[in-house]
């Protein structure tokens, strides 16, 4: 038997839940302007090379150390290189390993938080072992990780790809912990939920029931954790290719272009301002994206 219409009024569908998350997420201006400047981070690093076909590795002592011009928007380094199609470049590699890096985090977080969460038997041993990465050092256990494996990955995959594999492994291994902590805390609140036991009481089986009741529910924690690991997983690899153990010289990253500019900050401050404001605007905007997640996916809290 179908529901009788009201005259005059046409039906409509119903209203899709990610339409009330953008709704909620749109009344947040700090989230809306930090998405405009990630999205325009990241077209720019995507589709620079387009636009500015300069090779970023391309050598012209002639042209070394100038200034900003419509040539060289950003001026040349002490080599002639065109910073700006080197900071186009560096945005990639930098992006890159920070998505990587962030999806390796989520994923084993993840996992751990909801098996923590979900089987009684296991919480113990696995939060255990979240408290122990979490009282390691990370900077001195990435530092030591990097000496270690450094030259026997590049042998493997290549100077630079052996570099990226380790960035994103070493990143995404020490940086799970706070995104299990809170995956496991919701779920232990939702499978006391009348429909969790509910469906345990058919008979349901826990693969079944982790797939189907549970990983939808802590979704919106997950997206949040996610936004603000890539933040992390940026500055991490900055500040390991500050140090000068990140990737090759002649491969930039934003990281690696702070650490050449160091020599020549009196003379020429702007080759570390623009890797600094990249950085920043990268890590600020994200931030903000998190912030209106959080407010948007979590309905206790929308509308503050």
């Amino acid at each position: 038997m179908t529901e009788p219409s009201i005259p005059g009024v046409a039906a409509r569908p119903p209203r899709n839940h990610w339409w009330d998350v953008w709704d909620q997420f749109k009344v947040h201006k700090g989230a809306l302007i930090g998405a405009f400047f990630f999205l325009l981070i990241v077209f720019l690093v995507l589709f620079g090379p387009l636009l500015w076909d300069i090779d970023p590795t391309k050598t012209n002592i002639r042209s070394r150390n100038q200034g900003m011009s419509w040539a060289h928007p950003f001026g040349t380094d002490q080599l002639g290189r065109d910073i700006f199609a080197r900071m186009i470049a560096g945005g990639r590699v930098s992006m890159g390993v920070g998505l990587t890096a962030m999806a390796l985090s989520v994923i084993i977080g993840t996992f751990v938080g909801v098996i923590a969460g979900y089987f009684k038997r296991l919480d113990g041993a696995l939060m255990r072992l979240t408290d122990l990465f979490l009282a390691l050092p990370l900077m001195p256990l990435l530092l030591v990780t990097v000496l270690l494996f450094r030259e026997p990955l590049s042998a493997a995959f290549g100077p630079e790809g052996g570099i990226f594999v380790l960035m994103v492994s070493a990143i995404g291994m020490t940086s799970w912990m706070q995104t299990a902590r809170i995956v496991r805390g919701d779920v232990l609140a939702i499978k006391e939920r009348e429909f969790v036991l509910a469906a345990r009481s058919i008979g349901t089986p826990p693969r079944r029931m982790i797939t189907r009741h549970i990983l939808p529910n802590v979704m919106s924690p997950i997206m949040v954790s996610a936004t603000l690991g890539i933040a992390n997983a940026i500055i991490t690899e900055s500040a390991l290719s500050f140090l000068g153990l990140g990737f090759p010289p002649d491969f930039p990253t934003w990281g690696r272009l702070l650490f050449d500019g160091v020599d020549y900050l009196t003379q020429y401050p702007e080759r570390v301002f623009w890797p600094g404001l990249a950085i920043s605007l990268t890590v600020l905007s994200v931030n903000y994206v998190g912030d209106g997640l959080r407010d948007a996916l979590d309905p206790r809290i929308r509308g503050r």
